[in-house]
């Protein structure tokens, strides 16, 4: 039985006054949660976090079109349409992404079939994604995240809930598309109440996660093991698939930082990735082929063939996205309006030789400087990209920097990277 089955899909959509800023936020956060959810369902072989992909896949088919009949309302005249259109392509990347994590999740509900060396990436993740459902008895129901006080005392935190047999109160954010019964919460803020059969995504260090899930769920948690392969081959293209869905969600985060703040700067680093990205696709391709020759079972790689696919329509799509700075074209002030909701910026930084930046160590993404910004990659001109989180680094003269962090603490940051 297909996990959806009864669940209208198909429902008319009508046209409604919205606001175009809340659906593209919103498609925003549903596309990066349905990537890191659809991943994690492999990595798992969880069904019930690969039918969360397709529930939030569904939305997304929502959010799109309320997001293109508002849009279409909104062309006047020529000069909107000519802002308009970068913003229909970015409400169809995201509705892209959204179709490639669907099918990364059917890898898992159809049972195409998966190489166990896919297992053997968990051990070297930072954090765990897991799914639960809050149990009557837990001591977290009925409380908010504020007083349960969660991430501070465990590292863990809930990046999402979706209410169960409760509809949402009036203080709290739902979501704006309109997406059928399923009410989501995505982000919830502290003052988000917990309750009894919601379904709660949690993120957190996997040494912590087990806890917390059996206090919510009241249920034992099974961590997952895995064996090492013993094919070459099938391990390098493993290691390539974990290290495309770093470049993609970093890809897509540019693209969005490039809309957002106008960066071409930014808008040509999202298509450095991209071309990075096809060269590791290529790489993956080939080992996983010389990997059939030796595998028991080549069938079982076909899962893996799919992920590679998928994976690198994550990263076309963090093309279109930015296409429209790429082009010169104006910022719609809608999108602009949008990412003023949140505080944090991604930037990008050149290291001058004699900077202050230059010769600094950078461990586990923090730069040994006076500065909040955390390091999340590095291109450098003679050994290409360096996602920091894979490695300890230290800076150089002509490093490319891309970092996160406040406004205000990246405008110091650059004063840094200049000699």
């Amino acid at each position: 039985m297909d996990p959806l089955e009864g669940e209208t899909s198909s429902a008319p959509i009508e046209y409604e006054p919205v606001s175009v800023k809340d659906v593209l936020v919103e498609m925003k956060d549903t596309a990066e949660l349905l990537i890191d959810l659809s991943y994690s369902a492999v990595l798992h072989q969880s069904d019930q976090l690969a039918t969360e992909v397709l529930r939030l896949e569904e939305r997304m088919d929502v959010l799109e079109m309320r997001a293109r009949m508002s849009l279409l309302m909104a062309a006047r005249k020529p000069a909107d349409a000519e802002q308009l259109a970068p913003v229909l392509g970015i409400v169809g990347a995201a509705d892209g992404i959204s179709d490639a994590a669907g099918d990364i999740a059917k890898i898992v509900l159809e049972d195409m079939g998966l190489p166990e060396a896919m297992r053997a990436a968990l051990p070297d993740a930072a954090e765990a994604l897991l799914r639960g459902v809050v149990a009557a008895d837990s001591s977290y129901a009925g409380r908010t995240l504020q007083d349960i006080d969660l991430e501070s005392e465990t590292g863990v935190r809930v990046i999402a809930l979706r209410r169960g047999k409760r509809q949402t109160t009036s203080d709290e954010p739902s979501g704006s598309g309109g997406a059928g019964d399923d009410d989501w919460l995505l982000n919830p803020g502290p003052t988000t109440r917990v309750e009894a059969d919601d379904v709660a995504l949690l993120r957190g260090p996997e040494s912590a996660i087990g806890d917390v899930c059996e206090e919510l769920t009241g249920e034992v948690y099974e961590a997952p093991t895995a064996e090492t392969p013993d094919i070459d081959d099938l391990e390098r293209a493993v290691d390539t698939i974990i290290h495309m869905k770093d470049f993609s969600e970093l890809a897509v985060d540019l693209a969005y930082s490039s809309v957002l703040f106008d960066s071409e700067e930014l808008a040509e680093e999202v298509r450095n990735l991209e071309v990075e990205v096809d060269a590791m696709q290529s790489r993956f391709e080939a080992w996983t082929l010389r990997a059939a020759a030796d595998a028991t079972d080549p069938v079982v790689l076909r899962g893996l063939i799919q992920l590679g696919n998928c994976t690198e329509r994550i990263s076309d799509a963090a093309i279109e996205i930015s296409e429209g700075v790429l082009r010169d074209i104006d910022v719609h002030p809608v999108v602009q309006v949008a990412v003023q909701e949140s505080d944090e910026i991604i930037t990008r930084v050149e290291v001058e030789t004699g900077s202050d930046l230059d010769g600094t160590a950078v461990t586990a993404g923090v730069p040994d400087v006076e500065s909040t910004m955390s390091v999340i990659a590095i291109r450098r001109p003679d050994e290409g990209w360096l996602l920091v989180a894979d490695a300890d680094a230290e800076l150089r003269g002509g490093d490319v920097l891309i970092s996160k962090g406040t406004r205000t603490a990246a405008a110091a940051f650059r004063d840094l990277a200049s000699a």
